[in-house]
């Protein structure tokens, strides 16, 4: 027999059709998001922060860290947006789980979108997802494995514990309730390190059945209520004495220093709602200082599973090609009132309900303003990294382009080669709006077309940033502000009343954005 043609024929397909073949399946990256919940925008040791993250920072250095990566401002939206490669409105989900019964306010992933897992599952990829989904509970069509998911572990309904359940919150395997308030989970169990153990399981489960896999790792850390082991807590007392003050100061120079933020940005002076720390009683800079020594605890118990995943992986052989990505889902929380909360038990344990408060989010967003749910930096900037050996070849640079969650979605599409579909389950879905991320791993300056418009709304704060020109509205009544974002990122120098036409002109675009997208009703 005449082999020729066959094996020529066998080339083509293995070239026309990559899955068939086993160095090219190789080639297509393993993808990890891992997204955690209120972290301020210089809480980590390679954007600033005091507080020691050895492991975040290794992988910072060997990959690439943006300076202007954008959330939506709220755990929901941001986690829509993520998934879906839409605008939160787009997808169903603009404010939070409630259903209003508006299109873009339905509180749960609508059937005009698909996710990550629904675009990659038939591509060939392991889909899993560990820890918070919050974006859609109740139903069990709501839930991860019905939206493309082959594994869960996790809590649909939303996060805000530790080391056990809060009433309301479930722990599934799949789709079956493992814990509730009525099946206490394991005296040892700690939310940070399980989404992390079981993602790793998972991964073992993708490479026994020989496939590349997406693993979608959301933290529950470091929302409040702040709770961590002792040991850990006491490792950090007596290091915030000093007050928010000298920390805002600190963080601001160590942030110009890395270049995060330019010389001719001021840092916003403390939040005018919050005393000098100069001016409080001993006995309130003791508790404050516990406050954010459970922060920082809580923040290092973060980092450490970070360690355990990358040392997972790397036992695995499977680093290298795997796309590490690592960002939060809005900035530092104001809530708690403005010195926080205490509550009951003792501060930090399984009882406690600890909040960090205005004050220490105020140095923990540093140098932005305002908080989570707003649409100041304060509460849409958030650290990116992203970390991929085989794939980066700008390794240990800054992207200074501004680029927004939305854009992670057409990445991963981009990487795996995987086809991002125009009907789902009869439906139409919504085009992209975002663009991949890809080129940035080779060239972080120059990867992306330098003017983008980005869109955002929240609750009635709002804003739309075109080129280094952003519009920023606080609350539903709150007058537009105008900021060149590339002299004045910190936004203290407010240009609306000097170019009103080109306020309006943001104004009307915003207003545009908003129809098309489902902010309006």
């Amino acid at each position: 027999m005449n082999m020729k043609p066959i094996l020529t024929a066998l080339s083509t397909l293995l070239i026309c059709f990559p899955g068939l073949s086993g160095a090219a399946e190789s080639s297509r990256p393993n993808i990890v998001i891992v997204m955690v919940d209120d972290m301020g925008f210089s809480d980590l040791g390679c954007y600033g922060g005091e507080i020691p993250t050895p492991n975040l920072d290794a992988l910072a250095v060997a990959g690439i860290r943006f300076t202007q990566f954008y959330n939506t401002g709220r755990c929901c939206p941001t986690r829509a947006s993520l998934l879906t490669g839409l605008y939160s409105h787009q997808a169903g989900v603009g404010a939070m789980t409630g259903d209003a019964g508006l299109p873009g306010y339905r509180g749960f992933l609508n059937d005009r979108c698909v996710t990550i897992a629904e675009v990659l599952r038939p591509a060939g990829y392991f889909t899993a997802h560990t820890g918070k989904w919050h974006v859609g509970s109740g139903d069990d069509s709501r839930l991860p494995l019905q939206r493309g998911f082959d594994r869960f572990y996790g809590v649909p309904e939303g996060g805000g514990f530790y080391f056990r359940l809060k009433p309301g919150r479930t722990i599934r395997l799949n789709n079956e309730i493992l814990h509730s308030v009525n099946n206490p989970l394991p005296q040892d169990w700690y939310s940070t390190d399980a989404w992390t153990e079981y993602g790793l399981r998972f991964i073992d489960e993708a490479r026994a059945a020989d496939k590349p896999f997406f693993l979608y790792l959301a933290h529950n850390a470091p929302h409040f209520p702040l709770q961590a082991d002792p040991e850990d807590i006491a490792k950090f007392r007596g290091r915030y004495k000093a007050g928010w003050d000298q920390m805002r100061q600190q963080r601001y120079h160590r942030l110009k220093e890395l270049g995060v933020v330019s010389a001719d940005w001021p840092l916003p002076p403390r939040d005018a709602t919050v005393k000098a720390w100069d001016a409080l009683t001993p006995q309130q800079q003791d508790d404050l200082d516990h406050r954010m020594a459970l922060h920082a605890a809580v923040m290092d118990r973060l980092d450490r599973s970070i360690g355990i995943l990358v040392d997972g992986l790397k036992e695995r052989g499977v680093l290298d090609n795997t796309l590490l990505l690592f960002l939060s889902d809005n900035g530092a929380s104001d809530e708690g009132g403005l010195l926080g909360k205490f509550g009951p038990g003792t501060p930090g344990d399984a009882q406690s309900d600890v909040y960090l408060g205005r004050a220490w989010a105020n140095a923990s967003n540093t140098p932005f303003r305002l908080y989570k749910k707003n649409s100041h930096e304060g509460g849409i900037a958030t650290p990116l990294i992203a970390h991929w050996p085989a794939g980066i070849s700008a390794r240990g640079q800054w992207c200074t382009q501004p680029t927004h969650i939305i854009d992670l979605m057409p990445t991963c599409v981009d990487l795996t080669g995987a086809a991002y579909p125009e009907t789902h389950n009869g439906k139409r879905i919504q085009p992209l709006e975002g663009v991949s991320l890809k080129p940035l791993f080779v060239s972080p300056s120059e990867g992306l077309p330098r003017r983008r418009t980005l869109y955002w709304e929240h609750m009635g704060h709002a804003a739309v940033r075109d080129g280094d020109m952003k519009l920023v509205r606080q609350g539903r009544n709150g007058a537009w502000e105008l900021y060149d974002m590339a002299a004045d990122r910190t936004e203290l120098n407010d240009l609306a009343i000097k170019y009103p036409d080109h306020a309006n002109v943001l104004v009307e675009k915003w207003e545009t954005w908003a129809q098309r997208a489902q902010v309006y009703p």
